[in-house]
């Protein structure tokens, strides 16, 4: 369903770089899928029924998220919220991209705009997913503590337990810096070629991305404290600190530019 939308709009020319539900709404449109009943996607398509009963953060509304957020439960935390932050950042990115690729008197550019925008909608999802991959390796570290340990059998199973969760801890986040810094490409590339009428949207989502980046770095080292693996510590935290570099550097060059084109 997501290929026959990207077909359909790219046949119009127009930008296939849109969400999921956007794409199935015209897959279903184009298809004639509704011609002789309702078509609901939650019902009919496979991969939502198996993911109905599966309770997220991300399928909350904006304000039931917050307040969940602000609530006495430890998650979602900064870890989370990191990969939110960065999810809005490409989103911003991608928007760009879509208004550039429907923009009157630039008919011959729509495709690359609508690469750029398919890219950003690629790492959003990624980073959506994330936002509960975060909260899911934390809970998994609370439950190896609570792991029973009378006899020395149950503490080699817990501490085992406790080392494979608090891996996971910190390979998450490092998976959030990765993408959040990845698609800062995609703001870049929209500061500097985009509809110049949406140059700060863009530079607002370069913002979120290196927020995210360092947000997610922070979670990173903390989790590293628990951690006994040194040698895959060394290569973790050598591989984040120069993300974490690169991200901000990207964000200076992004914001510099942005700040001449202002000046005039």
């Amino acid at each position: 369903m997501l290929e026959a939308g990207k077909y359909f709009l790219k046949k119009q020319r127009l930008s296939a770089g849109v969400s999921d539900e956007e794409l199935i709404h015209i897959a279903v449109k184009s298809m004639g899928l509704d011609e002789l009943g309702p078509f609901d996607p939650k019902q009919r398509i496979i991969e939502y029924q198996l993911s109905e009963n599966q309770q997220q953060l991300i399928d909350m509304n904006l304000v039931a998220f917050a307040n969940e957020t602000a609530s006495e439960s430890p998650a979602p935390g900064g870890g989370s919220i990191s990969a939110y932050v960065g999810a809005l950042g490409v989103s911003l990115g991608t928007m760009v991209a879509n208004l550039s690729s429907s923009k009157k008197g630039w008919e011959d550019k729509w495709e690359e705009f609508s690469e750029w925008a398919e890219k950003g909608q690629a790492y959003k999802k990624q980073l959506l997913h994330l936002v509960d991959e975060d909260t899911r390796a934390f809970n998994g570290i609370m439950e190896a503590f609570k792991l029973p340990k009378s006899t020395d059998e149950e503490k080699a199973a817990r501490k085992a337990a406790i080392q494979t969760a608090t891996r996971k801890a910190i390979e998450i986040p490092f998976q959030v810096m990765e993408t959040a810094f990845n698609s800062m490409t995609v703001m870049k590339a929209m500061v500097e070629k985009g509809n110049p009428n949406s140059i700060t949207d863009a530079g607002v989502g370069a913002l979120c991305a290196r927020t995210a980046v360092i947000g997610a770095h922070m979670n990173v080292r903390i989790n590293a404290g628990g951690f006994t693996d040194k040698i895959f510590l060394e290569e973790i935290l050598g591989k984040a600190a120069k993300i974490e570099s690169d991200a901000m550097k990207m964000e200076k060059e992004i914001i510099d530019y942005i700040n001449k084109v202002i000046a005039g």
